[in-house]
């Protein structure tokens, strides 16, 4: 496990840790989250399938919401190799290689949520303030541009500094805080230099956790002073409610990410189970919570799954009467 070279010690494979204090109920505690990991692929899958099934729904919005579920599935599939291995096998251990990637994956993932949530944000900035111009702002082709800006925005703004953590030598205890690769858990077990690391993490953190809300901010505020221009209250509200989804999804991303970055910033001294519950939270939450939120407060995303479910239902029955 461990190799020496030129007096410095880097380790070939760490060792992850679950909840601390709760390891003998770490075979109970896999019933929850793997109904969490279920219940986000199935909602994520569904909210995919209704949207490529369904030609009305070939639209900018439900394109962005399209990305939206692929950011999930990949931040759920991304966790849940290492997560579900500790709590139905205790197998803890993840090679050096094995790490990187996912922690490659986990943050990029991530920041791509982060980047579709303010790509949504400037669709609804778009359909309120220029609802005439709609269709011609945001054209295939330019939510084509969008997507892959944001997506090239995230997997090379992450690369470098992972790529420049993996040559340093790690020559403290080898066992993590967490189930999964966090950059901010890794970096503590570097026993060289880690200013560079430290400011390109933080340059990213201002970039994308900071830089992004305060754009999705700025954006409420235009939509805001266009809705309170609209002389009926009926509509006025029906411009809220249509906005109201994204709020939420961006809640439940932004309060958790950057809680988990304050507390391993400020928060050392602090209980390990409180870092294992803000990056469970932060990473757990929205893939599980966005499909709920934009099943139930969507009606063409509601109608669209009511109908699949239904389908299933009808063909259930039909399998069972053959």
């Amino acid at each position: 496990m461990w190799s020496s070279n030129n007096s410095n010690i880097c380790c070939s494979a760490f060792i992850l840790t679950g909840i601390p204090g709760l390891e003998t109920a770490h075979i109970w505690l896999s019933i929850p989250f793997t109904c969490i990991y279920i219940a986000s692929l199935v909602g994520n899958c569904t909210i995919l399938f209704v949207i490529r099934t369904n030609p009305s729904l070939h639209k900018p919005m439900y394109c962005f919401l399209s990305m939206l579920a692929i950011s999930d599935l990949g931040l759920s599939l991304s966790t849940m190799p290492t997560v579900m291995s500790i709590f139905w096998v205790n197998y803890r251990e993840i090679g050096f290689d094995a790490y990187f990637a996912q922690g490659y994956f986990i943050h990029s993932f991530s920041f791509l949520e982060s980047s579709v949530l303010l790509a949504m944000a400037f669709d609804r900035y778009v359909a309120i303030c220029y609802p005439l111009r709609y269709s011609s702002i945001l054209t295939i082709a330019r939510i084509g541009r969008i997507g892959l800006a944001a997506l090239c925005r995230c997997l090379l703004g992450v690369l470098p500094s992972l790529f420049l953590l993996r040559r340093l030598p790690f020559c403290r205890s080898y066992v993590l805080s967490h189930a999964y690769c966090l950059h901010q858990d890794l970096i503590k077990l570097v026993c060289a230099d880690v200013t560079f690391n430290s400011m390109y993490g933080l340059a990213v953190v201002i970039l994308i956790v900071l830089l992004d809300p305060l754009l999705i901010v700025l954006s409420y505020i235009m939509i805001c002073k266009t809705i309170m221009r609209i002389a009926s209250q009926s509509e006025r509200l029906k411009a809220l409610n249509n906005c109201l989804s994204h709020i939420l999804a961006v809640l439940i991303l932004y309060i958790p990410m950057v809680g988990l970055s304050m507390v391993h910033r400020f928060g050392k001294h602090t209980s390990p189970l409180v870092h294992v519950l803000m990056a469970n939270i932060y990473l757990l939450v929205p893939p599980l919570l966005n499909p709920v939120i934009y099943s139930i407060k969507t009606k063409q995303i509601r109608r669209g799954v009511l109908k699949v479910l239904k389908s299933r239902k009808n063909f259930s029955i039909t399998a069972h009467k053959v």
